[in-house]
């Protein structure tokens, strides 16, 4: 079973999207100069569908996006918690951060609108640079995936850049 060691609003982490970022705990990347060690240790709530429906319910009015932001420890759970949200709340999209190379086999991919992969790489930065390993997926209307990691890179104004 899956841990969270909270929730948040969030605005950023996937594009044009009001996200309940749900905090994954017990995550095994343990990624030099990672921003998230508090979720290293499995600890935290158990994040039932019960617990995951009730967090919904809380911000039902104000979120377009469940985020899971973790979970390698458990891809089929992530899956699994996916599956909850497209058949129990209509309409909300749902995101995974996976700190992963790859997206794992163990996932439906149709079950996410965006999959972001890549563990951070301090000397390559985060998503918002334009250097990054990481990469941001949004699934198309097609059931294909593009990415979309430039989204997140500052465009300065007067340049070319």
């Amino acid at each position: 079973m899956l841990h969270y060691i909270n929730t948040d609003i969030v605005f950023q982490e996937f594009p044009d999207e009001v996200t309940l970022a749900i905090n994954v705990s017990g995550c095994p990347c343990h990624c030099p100069g990672c921003h998230s060690q508090f979720l290293w240790a499995d600890r935290g709530h158990d994040l039932t569908t019960e617990a995951l429906s009730a967090l919904i319910h809380e911000a039902k009015d104000t979120i377009t996006c469940v985020g899971f932001m973790g979970g390698d420890g458990d891809p089929a759970e992530v899956d699994r918690l996916a599956e909850h949200v497209r058949q129990n709340h209509e309409g909300l999209k749902v995101g995974w951060y996976t700190g992963r190379t790859a997206i794992s086999p163990l996932i439906d991919q149709q079950r996410f609108d965006y999959i972001k992969v890549g563990p951070y790489l301090r000397h390559l930065g985060a998503l918002d640079s334009p250097r990054t390993n990481q990469r941001m997926y949004r699934r198309c209307p097609d059931g294909s995936f593009e990415d979309i990691t430039s989204r997140f890179w500052k465009h300065q104004v007067g340049t070319n850049s």
